[in-house]
């Protein structure tokens, strides 16, 4: 690869995924602490959507406490950073709570590879996972959430 002309990626905008933000359009044209102040703006909206969500969370939590003493597993899908922290979270799991590694499992779209090249093709296929879930034979006791 010739270094003075680097490979480009296809333009993604149209993807749900991919689409920007509209305040941040000029993010990289104003002051650093103005584009700061609207990174911490908008990550003040996860917490607020984390807290409506409490009873729906403790719910889910409650259920994979409850199936997991039956053997049931939690499994982590996610695609580009959120498959990353999937799978980094799902490793963190058996140093961190003393749990069997096989109960918490992380599958990122694109396969292992992804986890340090950009699979972005993989991230809007919608049928993407269900290679991966079928490999795991999923039962009753297993909880999956993306």
């Amino acid at each position: 690869m010739d270094p003075s002309n680097p490979p480009t990626s296809p333009d993604r905008g149209d993807l749900p995924t991919e689409r920007r933000l509209d305040s941040s359009v000029a993010l990289d044209a104003v002051p650093t602490e103005q584009m700061l102040r609207l990174i911490n703006e908008q990550d003040a909206t996860v917490h607020q959507a984390v807290e409506r969500a409490i009873p729906a969370i403790a719910s889910f939590v409650d259920a994979v406490a409850k199936n997991a003493a039956r053997g049931g597993r939690l499994i982590y899908l996610g695609a580009g950073t959120s498959g990353r922290l999937a799978v980094l979270d799902a490793s963190e799991c058996p140093p961190t709570f003393h749990c069997d590694p096989t109960s918490v499992i992380g599958i990122i779209a694109g396969g292992d590879g992804a986890l340090r090249k950009s699979s972005e093709g993989m991230e809007d296929d919608p049928l993407g996972s269900h290679e991966a879930l079928a490999a795991l034979n999923l039962t009753r006791d297993d909880a999956v959430v993306g």
